[in-house]
């Protein structure tokens, strides 16, 4: 019986290590692929001795021959702190990325999966979000590199899936946290948690009431591998996050009790064009992958809070 050879580019990223481990535990072999620019080789470490697990140092704005079945689409820096650093270069990896891993799939007719995101969304105007919704996004703002640059990838992918009859899959993530986390990455749960362990102020940006909605990295994994399994006539977008919806002082403050902290709630300015309410309709993925997740918050968060203790410990 053929062995599944399956290539996860940004595989040594947050979400991309826990997807390599899940694609092992069935049994492919995995290929995965990361320049590092966020990704590290830590998050894989424990796969390095697996004879079903290669990895490769490549960056996706350059071309990749390899002969694989299928391909996860995951490389891209996707915190604000890491996308701006380099907004020319953020863009160059949503479309030359998603062209070179669109022209590799053709090629060896595999099967493709894009990670997408819910900024394609933008800062929304109805909520909450449903895949139909076009969005309300800024296309010459700060956030701009990212946000139509994961459209851009969207439109690739679909043009292929038309004009070559690709077999496509699009996954829009929400919010996603859990073990390896990039504890400098300037997202809202790292932020927060890092702050409460080191006894530092929690900042909150606005007034605190944005909200949004927080889907553990195990339950996103299950998402995108029922995605990456479903039949050809399911191309999505299909939203993957969890419903569940909290403001950012609840999340603060739940990080509070969760660590036991004291840290003080203190108050900036809100950047521009952070989106105000985030929350995924997810009725196509309970319909087409049979999938909601099902890890609580507060769960989640004790396992990231225990990550990050690790990790500020060894510092």
């Amino acid at each position: 019986m053929h062995t599944q050879r399956i290539l996860v580019t940004g595989g040594a990223g947050f979400v991309g290590s826990h997807l390599c481990d899940r694609l092992l535990e069935s049994g492919a072999e995995v290929l995965c692929v990361d320049n590092y620019y966020t990704g590290s080789r830590l998050n894989v470490a424990r796969n390095l001795s697996n004879p079903r697990f290669e990895l490769l140092r490549h960056d996706v704005t350059m071309p990749l021959y390899v002969e694989v079945d299928q391909i996860y689409n995951l490389a891209c820096p996707a915190s604000p702190v890491h996308y701006q650093f380099d907004p020319v270069q953020t863009t160059k990896t949503s479309v030359h990325g998603a062209i070179n891993m669109l022209g590799l799939a053709k090629r060896v007719k595999a099967k493709i999966l894009q990670a997408s995101t819910s900024e394609v969304y933008g800062d929304p105007t109805i909520h909450p979000q449903v895949e139909s919704y076009w969005g309300n996004v800024n296309p010459i703002g700060i956030r701009s590199c990212y946000d139509e640059g994961k459209r851009c990838a969207e439109t690739l992918f679909f043009d292929y899936w038309r004009q070559h009859k690709l077999r496509i899959k699009v996954a829009r993530i929400f919010n996603t946290y859990g073990p390896r986390m990039h504890p400098n990455d300037g997202r809202v749960v790292s932020n927060f948690i890092v702050q409460a362990l080191k006894g530092e102020d929690i900042t909150l940006y606005g007034d605190g009431n944005q909200t949004r909605s927080f889907c553990y990295v195990d339950d996103l994994v299950d998402g995108l591998t029922r995605l990456m399994n479903t039949g050809d006539d399911v191309t999505g977008p299909i939203n993957l996050g969890n419903p569940v919806e909290f403001t950012m002082r609840q999340l603060a403050e739940l990080v509070l009790e969760l660590t036991g902290g004291k840290s003080a709630l203190v108050h900036r300015p809100l950047p521009s064009d952070d989106p105000r309410q985030r929350q995924p309709d997810i009725t196509l993925a309970k319909q087409h992958l049979d999938w909601t997740p099902t890890a609580p918050l507060k769960v989640g968060l004790m396992k990231t809070i225990e990550y990050f203790d690790d990790l500020l410990k060894v510092a």
